[in-house]
């Protein structure tokens, strides 16, 4: 496998960083609004995200911040802990507790994520961008741009929201910010434009030409300006005093709190199954193939915890929102994510007057087409494709990802992946197959290499199902293992209930493997005895 070439992969890191920074700003700010947290300390997070984690994690695409799945934790407990300062001190605990998880190896629960959950995961949380980001690119701001839950902190809802901005207010100028944006992006994928321009974003220049819109449409005076609260709102420091005077310190004289422990431990096992649900996630979407070390993601995010903490800001996980605007944004490498923390650094200590000129609803339109990739009709299309087995999780971890959060949809999702597996191995117990015969029904139960007590019911029921007057052959030549509780069942069967429904019965590969049958069955294989004449026909059927 050849080195990446810094230089040559620049040229789409750089600009995919600039999109994603201009991505990750508003919601910086709107998760740090929702968590009832200081603006600042979203800036902080994604600065620390972009700089520390993406310098230390393997990941390629990965992009960290605040996570919309940790605002609910982070409210309740700056409520329970009753300062913001002993909650930094639970968020650098919380990042030793992760540190601690990447040098024990615990990354390795990310193997156990079954396909079907992670893209019903990433095509719910494309639908959930959609929707959230609809009213923001009509111009209705109601809600913090950081908010992805369902039931919204203001007491609405999403679908409310949508309805509201749809018949209460739609902003004439964001709505035509949106437009123009959404119109530029799509006309940056024609081949013909791409193939000229392609290592420049289309997001990024439908942002630059919304600002240059939006100015445009202050010269027409109302309905058409876009007032200030719908524009990117970052604290203007006015000297470099008064912007180091926005960091916040941890208290570390309650390190022994157990309120503070408590915290810290829900912060590291919340952020941690989000950053390896979300590491999953966006290695399948990455177009190169290439895989991440959860350990090492895990150790990274550890690191990045502590430095959030240290600094002022809030908890931090790998989030799907930025990675996937990183992909779509053609990133190569680990840079992308790098640069987008300085461009947040950067751009938060010089120039944030600038930033705030950029309309929400330019961004929400960006947002918009990173959802639809996401949740593509393609996508439904293929899980359908694949049987049931995978559309069922698969439908079930969208619908309960778009009216829960992230991991409670998930966990449902693995609840339903859990159910469909143990549905299809009830039923992979055993091959059946019954055949027309002279005297009656020839029938042949062969079982599976492995045959669990998941499978009794199933076997049992077809026992009792099996005709009268039928011959019927049980095949365990095959089988390694038998639990001790089918074999109860088949032995109940053939002692008590065959005779009286008049069924021969002959049992193949049982004798050497399990010898208390031999008392219990005269006629079992390999010498069912001469008084049985149509055994060795059902073995003959059997091994044809």
């Amino acid at each position: 496998m050849q080195k990446n070439n810094f230089w040559a992969d620049l040229k789409y890191d750089l600009p995919a960083g600039l999109v994603v920074f201009l991505i990750a700003l508003p919601l910086c700010l709107g998760i740090a609004l929702a968590s009832g947290a200081p603006l600042f300390s979203g800036l902080i997070a994604g600065i620390v995200g972009g700089l520390v984690i993406g310098f230390l994690s393997g990941s390629h695409t990965s992009v960290s911040g605040p996570a919309a799945g940790l605002t609910a934790v982070v409210l309740v407990a700056i409520q329970q802990l009753g300062n913001f300062e002993l909650f930094l001190l639970a968020v650098v605990l919380a990042g030793i507790f992760q540190l601690a998880l990447g040098f024990a190896r615990a990354g390795m629960i990310a193997n156990y994520f079954p396909s079907n959950v992670i893209k019903g995961m990433l095509t719910g949380i494309g639908i959930i961008i959609i929707l959230k980001q609809i009213p923001h690119a009509l111009g209705y701001d109601k809600d913090a741009e950081g908010d992805f839950a369902f039931f919204e902190k203001s007491g609405s809802n999403t679908f409310l929201s949508i309805w509201e901005s749809l018949t209460q207010f739609i902003h004439p100028g964001a709505t035509v910010v949106a437009l123009i944006s959404v119109g530029i992006m799509l006309l940056w994928e024609r081949p013909a434009l791409k193939s000229k321009l392609g290592i420049i974003p289309g997001a990024l220049v439908a942002v630059v030409a919304s600002v240059l819109v939006n100015q445009g449409l202050i010269s027409l005076g109302e309905p058409w300006v876009i007032l200030p609260e719908h524009l990117v709102s970052i604290p203007v420091a006015s000297d470099a005093s008064a912007f180091l005077a926005q960091f916040s310190f941890p208290d570390f004289s309650q390190w022994m709190n157990p309120k503070v422990i408590s915290v810290a431990f829900t912060i590291c096992i919340v952020a941690s199954i989000e950053t390896l649900l979300c590491l999953e996630a966006v290695d399948k979407i990455d177009p190169h193939g290439r895989t991440s070390d959860p350990n090492r993601e895990l150790k990274a995010q550890g690191v990045g915890n502590m430095v959030s903490g240290l600094l002022g800001g809030l908890p931090l996980t790998s989030v799907i929102v930025r990675s996937s605007a990183n992909v779509n944004a053609n990133a190569r490498t680990k840079a992308s994510a790098i640069i987008h923390g300085l461009f947040l650094l950067v751009c938060a200590a010089l120039i944030p007057s600038i930033l705030n000129l950029i309309p929400l609803s330019a961004l929400a339109a960006v947002l918009i087409l990173t959802g639809y990739k996401l949740a593509k009709i393609s996508v439904f299309k293929e899980m359908w494709g694949n049987g049931k087995y995978q559309w069922w999780p698969f439908i079930i971890t969208v619908i309960a990802v778009v009216f829960t959060d992230l991991l409670t949809g998930v966990g449902i999702g693995l609840a339903a992946s859990a159910f469909a597996i143990l549905r299809g191995n009830l039923k992979n117990a055993y091959f059946f197959h019954k055949e027309e015969y002279h005297e009656g029904d020839l029938i042949t139960v062969k079982l599976s290499q492995e045959v669990s007590f998941l499978n009794k019911a199933a076997i049992k029921q077809t026992l009792e199902d099996l005709p009268e007057n039928s011959k019927v052959l049980i095949d365990a030549s095959d089988t390694a293992y038998i639990d001790f509780d089918v074999l109860e069942s088949i032995r109940e069967f053939a002692k008590e209930k065959a005779d009286k429904k008049g069924i021969e019965l002959t049992l193949m590969g049982f004798r050497d493997k399990y010898k208390f049958w031999e008392a219990d069955f005269v006629h079992s294989d390999p010498d069912p005895g001469p008084h049985q004449p149509n055994h060795q026909a059902l073995r003959e059927f059997a091994d044809n």
